[in-house]
């Protein structure tokens, strides 16, 4: 099943069970996903692909982590609390991320496919990178670990 239909489905299951968190979230979510079905249509794209789906979560992730440590500096555990619930429940649409140990083995690949010598060719694994492992991949680590393995 695409992850278009999951979130209409585990909105459906949410709404019947009366998970108000889960319902308000992927509200949220299909409220994002609909916004950019909107803005790729004068490109001549009906709907946005599920690469660029697995993209959006990930931003919406990445913006409620930032939130995340702007509360906890504020001391708002209740705000920590649902801002964390809601992390949760977006990641449950994205792949499984790969772990350090796998992250790593796929930096080596992508250097040694690349050709890569120096850090002035980081932009050629990275490239490799996001066009084989952009939906498994944390690209916050991996950037640090591709620039180790380059120096």
């Amino acid at each position: 099943m695409q992850l278009r239909e999951r979130i209409k489905e585990e909105l459906k299951i949410a709404m019947k069970s009366k998970d108000s968190l889960k319902v308000t979230t992927l509200r949220m979510v299909g409220a994002k996903l609909k916004d950019l079905d909107i803005n790729a249509r004068p490109k001549g794209i009906e709907q946005i692909s599920e690469t660029d789906i697995i993209a959006m979560l990930k931003g919406m992730i990445k913006s409620r982590n930032e939130s995340l440590e702007i509360y906890r500096q504020a001391n708002r555990e209740d705000l920590v609390d649902k801002e964390s619930k809601e992390i949760e429940i977006i990641e449950l649409f994205l792949p499984k991320q790969l772990d350090q140990a796998q992250t790593e083995k796929v930096v080596e690949e992508a250097i040694n496919k690349t050709g890569a010598q120096s850090i002035k060719e980081m932009g050629k694994v990275m490239a490799y990178l996001k066009e084989h492992y952009a939906a498994v991949l944390d690209f916050s680590k991996v950037n640090r670990i591709v620039k180790q393995n380059l120096s």
